[in-house]
């Protein structure tokens, strides 16, 4: 029988708690504050913040909140970032991630992807990995084929949209949130009655910080989330989530620059100054609103140089 426990903060054995409260038991251990009863796991939560999970399901269940705790198996050696690796990475799982948040051009795109366990090998033998990794006659060769194995949803804030939440006083950070959590609900629902055993987004924010953002929102994925570092590297879902991303980016970079009538370069450097002083003088200062985040300094840059020449 497999043995693991997590050590929690207040908020997390709240989050249990309430969780699991349809299976508590009446009968606790010496020092336990709850205790969980189902036929493939028992769960028991002490004063001291250790949470004991036992059973054939131990793992699996750990596996749910090991992004907010650390952890331990008391049957192995583990560090807690190599189990937590090790209980995502084989689990059927939805990841998520964004592009085009630090490009000057373009949307920003959240992309989510459902890699079950049977395709975990086949989607990594696609040659599957982070997308910044990747150049763009990669991405737009690999997409596609993942595009065909996995469920997927994608969300993206146009340039227009994205000025207006700026103005609004909206932080960038708040927009990939609701981005991201509009997004996994797309994809929840496309794949139902199949359920994710965990939902693993490429951290840019904390958990509770992401969470935080996402307090208006009618519908909020909370279930099985986990906010990882280097999400990619954790599970293929996400990696295949931020090639899927980077793809519809480019058709949408693509997009507006016929529109534009220029080839408009990605991210942030001198380059994009130029070729938004080219549009500028061109079309007017109002055509940057629908291909740009006029909020950058390289709008200042570029008005500055349209007025030289």
């Amino acid at each position: 029988m497999s043995n693991y426990v997590i050590q929690a903060d207040q908020q997390l054995l709240d989050a249990l708690r309430a969780h699991y409260q349809d299976a508590l038991s009446d009968r606790l251990p010496a020092g336990a504050l709850f205790a969980v009863k189902r036929p493939d796991v028992v769960i028991t939560a002490y004063r001291s913040g250790k949470v004991l999970f036992q059973g054939k399901a131990a793992e699996q269940e750990a596996a749910k909140w090991i992004s907010g705790a650390s952890a331990s198996n008391e049957t192995a050696d583990h560090q807690p970032s190599a189990l937590a690796a090790h209980q995502l990475g084989s689990l059927s799982a939805i990841g998520s991630d964004e592009v085009g948040t630090g490009d000057y051009f373009g949307p920003i795109v959240v992309a989510a992807a459902y890699v079950d366990r049977p395709h975990i090998a086949k989607i990594a033998a696609l040659g599957v990995k982070d997308s910044k990794q990747l150049n763009d006659e990669a991405i737009k060769r690999i997409a596609p084929a993942i595009m065909e194995t996995a469920p997927y949803a994608v969300t993206v804030l146009d340039n227009a949209e994205y000025n207006r939440w700026q103005r609004s006083g909206m932080p960038q950070t708040k927009m990939k949130a609701l981005l991201h959590n509009r997004t996994l609900a797309k994809l929840v629902d496309a794949i139902a009655p199949a359920e994710p055993e965990a939902i693993i987004i490429d951290e840019f924010l904390k958990r509770d910080s992401y969470f935080r953002y996402l307090s208006d929102e009618d519908r909020i994925i909370r279930e099985r989330v986990h906010c990882l570092p280097k999400a990619e590297s954790v599970h293929v879902a996400v990696a295949a989530a931020s090639i899927i991303a980077r793809y519809v980016f480019l058709e949408e970079m693509e997009r507006l620059s016929r529109a534009v009538g220029l080839l408009l370069p990605k991210g942030a450097g001198a380059i994009v100054d130029e070729a938004a002083a080219r549009i500028i003088r061109a079309r007017g200062e109002e055509a940057l609103e629908t291909c740009a985040k006029l909020h950058f300094a390289n709008t200042k840059k570029a008005l500055a140089i349209a007025k030289r020449r």
